[in-house]
């Protein structure tokens, strides 16, 4: 009710009387589907399939949106009232949970597995919230963290739900085959590339699990951080660059929640070409990377194909 107040007096007096309703009806068994929520449409697509008939879902990203940038509506804040359980990455991606009403209890998919850490020196963690250390909340790169995803998600959902537990562990045994069927086709597609060819350079520290799964090196990034809320340095960028040159590294990879005009500058200095991504949120369902796995495939056909030219 904190981040209720934190609103305009107009909106918080409906708001309460949602949340009040929200407290209501988790105290009694509800009609109808399990009413849960997602922070980010990656993460809504998955527990919307592990879920599938037996949830209500609600997705506060929509895609597109960047989870560094968020800030929830007065109509986020009256789904998440009505919402049984909260499904969030954790690992600080979300940075706006704090200012959430309290009622559903939130549940950090990411909870049991070992972050890598940003440990390079960092000079923007006053500004955006990272601190040198902090934990890489990227966790989705690899298909078989995600893979963990689906046993939490599985098992919250019948927490709540005992009477649909056994199609929940259905659907999550078929995606997790799903997912661990992506993850050889990735070793297969990446086989391909040669050894002085798997140097990754990108806006963002993004691509840290997908590199280590996959055998690639991080060469460097344009902003030492993984928030796309933070600034390089000149100093930054041209360290960056002399890594470009001197390594002959091709491309720059650019995720689509971030500005291009800075990767383009380094691209024109070094000569490697800039290549888009996405890296916190799928397209629409229409575009290219509408569900987590086309996401994924999507990625790893760009990063190959800006790298074998």
């Amino acid at each position: 009710m904190k981040a209720i107040a934190l609103l305009h007096a107009g909106l918080a007096g409906a708001l309460v009387l949602a949340a009040g309703c929200g407290r209501s009806e988790h105290a009694s068994p509800e009609a109808g589907p399990l009413r849960v929520a997602a922070t980010t449409s990656i993460l809504g697509d998955i527990v919307a399939v592990i879920g599938g008939p037996d949830i209500a879902l609600t997705t506060l990203l929509k895609p597109g949106q960047d989870p560094h940038a968020f800030n929830p509506t007065p109509a986020d804040l009256a789904a998440l009232s009505r919402a049984r359980l909260l499904f969030a990455n954790g690992l600080g991606l979300e940075s706006f949970l704090p200012r959430l009403p309290a009622g559903s209890e939130v549940i950090e998919v990411s909870r049991t597995l070992a972050p890598r850490l940003l440990t390079e020196p960092h000079h923007h963690g006053e500004r955006d919230g990272h601190t040198p250390d902090s934990a890489d909340p990227h966790v989705w790169f690899n298909p078989l963290n995600v893979a963990i995803w689906t046993d939490v998600i599985r098992d919250s959902l019948s927490s709540q739900d005992p009477a649909h537990a056994a199609a929940y562990a259905a659907r999550a045994a078929g995606y997790r085959a799903q997912l661990l069927a992506l993850d050889t086709w990735i070793r297969e597609q990446t086989a391909t590339l040669p050894p002085d060819r798997r140097r990754l350079v990108a806006d963002h520290a993004v691509l840290g699990y997908f590199a280590d799964r996959y055998g690639f090196t991080l060469s460097g990034v344009l902003v030492p951080s993984f928030s796309t809320a933070a600034e390089p340095s000149a100093r930054d960028l041209a360290a960056l660059e002399e890594i470009i040159r001197t390594n002959h590294i091709p491309a720059l990879f650019v995720t689509r929640s971030v500005s291009p005009a800075l990767a383009e500058r380094v691209a024109a200095d070094t000569g490697a070409r800039v290549a888009v991504f996405y890296d916190g949120a799928l397209s629409g369902p229409e575009g290219p990377a509408g569900t987590y796995l086309a996401f994924m495939r999507h990625n790893v056909t760009v990063i190959l194909q800006a790298l074998k030219e």
